[in-house]
């Protein structure tokens, strides 16, 4: 039944009907994400990469959680992203980077109606290297999975921009393309993953804002590159079907998706290496901050029943419900 449906649509679509009323695969998507947080490990020192690697499966598997609060908690799609074209021109340095100036500067309702990234970031490592100060178990795996995603976010250039999804530039799904379904065709068998060795920052704030600073100079070509092969692609050729599960998804062919990631000259690749050696490194500067503290010795994390009805929830929400905030998968 699926293959005749199929035939049905590919058949409209050459006859330029519009389908876009079939989903879209779903959209750094969930699958980069995980990848992000668990390579991640294998950059840490020798006093820190036992300890991870023991949690790894948590690291791995709950990196996408931030992207589910969103279906569920006001306020946090803001922590994804900045829209810092709103404020200016490349390299946009009318923007103050401490919270308090930037605030004076634009008011805090303006900072969170165009995105909190790089501010949330700090806050986020400030709870890191506290619960690494403490010992805590429980929070040092949250707050490490946590920022984990929120740095794989800024690595994104359309986590830089008010055209976040193409919407203003006739190119929507270009989000979920750019940042999942390429990762999910060419990364396992084309990437390179040797990344290097997590190192102290001395600056993190530095570091966040030329993330993201560079995640905003591809903008242009992340938007041109899809437009140019749009032209030279028919919409048949463009778009392909998956079978999701019970679902036939329209998608990104793997043509057209193979043609994009050679025309962006490896920028997906260097931005997931990037994300990969940042996430190490902060990691690694928390800990460093905290006074170095013993990681061994610290037991097993394991969720209370409370905390298994929560996570329980937060699932369903996300595979039902909706977003609280931005969607860019349609």
């Amino acid at each position: 039944m699926k293959n005749i449906i199929k035939i049905v649509f590919v058949g409209l679509m050459v006859f330029g009907f519009s389908i876009w009323q079939i989903p879209e695969a779903k959209s750094w998507g969930f699958w980069a994400h995980k990848r992000v947080n668990r390579l991640a490990v294998f950059t840490l020192p020798p006093e820190m990469i036992g300890f991870y690697k023991a949690h790894l499966e948590f690291i791995t598997e709950h990196a996408v959680d931030p992207d589910k609060r969103r279906y569920s908690a006001e306020g946090e799609d803001k922590n994804h992203y900045i829209d810092i074209d709103v404020y200016g021109e490349y390299p946009f340095d009318m923007v103050p980077h401490k919270w308090e100036d930037a605030v004076a500067k634009f008011s805090e309702d303006t900072l969170r109606e165009y995105g909190i990234a790089p501010w949330n970031l700090e806050w986020v490592l400030g709870k890191l290297t506290r619960a690494f100060e403490d010992r805590n178990l429980k929070r040092i795996l949250r707050h490490s999975v946590d920022i984990g995603h929120y740095i794989g976010d800024i690595h994104v250039p359309l986590h830089t921009t008010l055209n976040y999804n193409g919407q203003l530039t006739g190119q929507k799904g270009i989000h979920g393309f750019w940042e999942s379904r390429c990762p999910e065709l060419f990364a396992d068998d084309n990437y390179d993953y040797f990344v290097g060795k997590a190192e102290y920052l001395k600056s993190p704030r530095k570091k966040i804002w030329e993330t993201i600073i560079e995640s905003a100079s591809h903008v242009p070509t992340v938007l041109a590159k899809e437009k140019e092969l749009t032209e030279r692609f028919t919409e048949d050729k463009k778009y392909a079907f998956d079978e999701r599960g019970e679902l036939l998804m329209r998608t990104y062919s793997t043509e057209f998706s193979k043609t994009y990631e050679k025309e962006l000259d490896g920028m997906i690749e260097d931005r997931m290496r990037k994300a990969i050696l940042t996430l190490g490194s902060f990691w690694y500067t928390a800990w460093v901050n905290a006074g170095k503290p013993d990681l061994t010795n610290l037991g097993d994390y394991v969720l209370t029943e409370e905390e298994e009805a929560a996570q329980k929830e937060l699932n369903e929400k996300a595979n039902s419900g909706k977003i609280k905030g931005r969607e860019h998968s349609k």
